[in-house]
């Protein structure tokens, strides 16, 4: 039966949305998934396990996705209001920006992090050291608001327990039969290529590091481990104890397209034994139901 992949409601550099058959062919069976790093959520959106544990350091982006969940029609309704002509415009997205960067209202802030998220440069998610929130205005004609994604969103966030911790914490507290999918921050390909301060506490290579280790504890405690990252000389050191699987894909961080080449991006599986781990497909299918979230 042919399926449909379903998109994440947030622009996210990184994000997972291409590269979900590709995931899907080796992520393990288990009751439940653990993101220590979920990010816009492509994989949450596009697998069918019982339960989800799902994390991320960045508390805007937890934030938004609690009241999602909890009051996903008001949420809509407030968020569609900065969906104008009025407010595509530069002027307005630096005020709501700096608005957003004083705003202790944690509604307000999620709120104006998804406007932030459709109207600034090419979806990055980017603060400085002091935590203010920096991406520059993205000059789009008409952004698109993700209405439809909000409401799928809502329903499948029912399954889902939604932590604002650090990577170490979730590796410390993981259920039994977890299985664990890890796309962090990655590996810069140059000196000029990162974009990891999606929080101001970044993410550096002693972290890659510690991660890698985290994933050899887990496994041999019993739950298997997928990682992603950029292939490099380094990231196939650190992950020498998986089981490796390297593919090209387009990265897409240039506004205009021009260009645009593949980079290779590697999957680290750590499987508790050395038999073949039993996977199996995950992609929602168009038919399949999803509870409906209660407004």
């Amino acid at each position: 039966m042919r399926t449909a992949k379903q998109r994440a409601f947030l622009k996210w550099a990184g994000g997972k949305y291409s590269l979900v058959e590709s995931l899907q062919r080796f992520l393990p069976s288990g009751d439940t998934l653990v993101e220590p790093f979920v990010g816009a959520g492509s994989v949450f959106l596009n697998t069918n396990y019982q339960r989800y544990v799902l994390n991320d350091i960045n508390p805007d982006l937890i934030q938004l996705y609690q009241i999602v969940k909890q009051q996903p029609t008001q949420f809509i309704a407030d968020a569609r209001s900065c969906f104008v002509e009025s407010s595509n415009q530069k002027d307005c997205y630096l005020s709501f920006r700096q608005r957003f960067n004083q705003s202790q209202d944690r509604y307000e802030r999620a709120v104006l992090f998804l406007y932030l998220n459709r109207h600034g440069y090419n979806g990055l998610c980017r603060y400085n050291l002091k935590g203010i929130f920096n991406v520059p205005f993205g000059s789009y004609k008409k952004p698109y608001f993700p209405e439809a994604e909000l409401n799928f969103f809502a329903e499948k966030a029912q399954q889902a327990e939604f932590r604002c911790s650090s990577y170490q914490d979730i590796f410390a507290s993981l259920p039994k039969d977890a299985v664990v999918y890890c796309d962090p921050p990655y590996v810069p390909l140059s000196k000029t290529a990162s974009f990891t301060s999606y929080a101001r506490q970044g993410f550096n290579l002693d972290d890659q590091a510690n991660l890698a280790n985290l994933a050899e504890q887990a496994c041999a405690a019993g739950s298997p481990v997928l990682i992603s990252n950029h292939d490099t000389t380094l990231t196939r050191k650190l992950y020498q104890q998986a089981r490796l699987h390297s593919l090209q894909v387009a990265r897409f961080i240039s506004q205009n397209g021009k260009g645009r080449q593949k980079v290779g991006e590697l999957f680290a599986l750590y499987t508790p034994t050395a038999d073949v781990v039993s996977v199996v497909p995950r992609i929602r299918s168009a038919s399949q139901p999803v509870r409906k979230a209660q407004p």
